[in-house]
């Protein structure tokens, strides 16, 4: 169902964020309850983003409830804040980034993947700016945990703040800014084990592939149309080729880089690449093509296909059907 790990790293092929409009009747099915929609969704693909919290501070019972409608094996990435990205632009973002750990983050347990950072076009690299934001971003919940303790007010009604277990945490930055094409950022970021988020966005802002982590994070907004137009076949074989390189721990031959000194080749590396080419509900679909091309199995079918059996079931039902199917694959794959 999108994922994959054959002496690669694991391929997790997803969908940036779960509820829209547009969506409803084709890649939902008719009938389908709005709120049985994250349900459907983590069934058919192995990670989401979560986008809501990029516009406002969420609530630990929500991150909770997404944990428990999905899979076992599900992982979301977050995206952080523009509070902190686009308003404070780095600045004094101290007790923000407290409140963005405290608020509920912690509650993914398991199932907590990359944190995003995205940046905006008019934000350029200031090199000293970053090197102190870079410095400051947890490497584990545990250090998470510490820097909430440094939350305010603000989040006094809607505070998660202890951990599970100490678990590792990773970040992936996407910029958008031509300033950020320099060797000197792509140094500090494999300085700091961040991954650069590989960003396809129809030729608007740059397109990056250096690697400076142990995980690729790739995000596809629409190679012709930003947010809107599908991919081509042709399109998501250049994807699955890069995605399959990478996944093996090497570097595609004609890799668009910011630094002519190139990383070590690894093992293997992880890949998190999510469609974001919603608008016209070609991201779900996008993202089941790229997934076979991949030998990887999807559960996505056609365009306004009817309720799945599973969905109809009762709970009980649901979770042991859904259970049966998993080893059924796992025995044929």
């Amino acid at each position: 169902m999108g994922t994959a790990r054959s002496a690669k790293g694991d391929i997790r092929i997803g969908i940036s964020g779960w509820r829209y409009e547009p969506w409803r009747g084709v890649f939902y099915p008719k009938g389908l309850a709005q709120r049985r929609e994250l349900e459907f969704a983590s069934r058919m693909v192995p990670t989401i983003e979560i986008n809501g919290s990029f516009y406002s501070l969420q609530r630990p019972a929500y991150y909770a409830a997404w944990r428990d409608e999905t899979p076992d094996d599900f992982v979301f990435a977050v995206k952080a804040p523009k509070y902190i990205t686009h308003l404070r632009r780095l600045k004094e973002i101290e007790t923000p980034l407290a409140n963005f750990f405290a608020n509920g983050i912690f509650e993914l347990r398991h199932k907590l993947g990359p944190i995003l950072w995205q940046f905006p076009p008019m934000l350029p690299f200031k090199p000293d700016r970053f090197e102190a934001f870079f410095a400051m971003l947890p490497h584990d919940t545990a250090a998470a945990a510490r820097i909430a303790q440094g939350h305010d007010e603000r989040v006094a009604d809607r505070m998660s703040l202890e951990v599970d277990r100490k678990r590792p945490m990773c970040h992936a930055v996407e910029i958008r800014h031509p300033s950020f094409v320099d060797p000197a950022f792509i140094a500090m970021l494999r300085h700091y084990k961040i991954a650069l988020v590989v960003a396809d966005t129809a030729g608007k802002w740059p397109l990056l592939e250096d690697l400076t982590a142990d995980f690729v994070y790739v995000r596809l907004h629409g190679d012709k149309e930003l947010y809107a137009s599908g991919y081509s076949d042709a399109a998501l074989d250049h994807w699955a080729a890069r995605v399959d390189t990478w996944s093996r721990g090497a570097q595609v031959a004609d890799a668009h880089l910011a630094a002519q000194k190139t990383a070590p080749k690894r093992a293997t590396r992880d890949v998190y690449c999510y469609f974001d080419n919603d608008v016209k509900v070609h991201a779900p679909y996008d993202a089941a093509t790229l997934s076979r091309k991949l030998g990887m199995e999807s559960r996505i079918g056609e365009r306004g296909a009817p309720l799945p059996e599973w969905l109809t079931a009762k709970p009980r039902q649901r979770a042991e059907g859904f259970t049966a199917t998993k080893k059924k694959a796992q025995v044929a794959g």
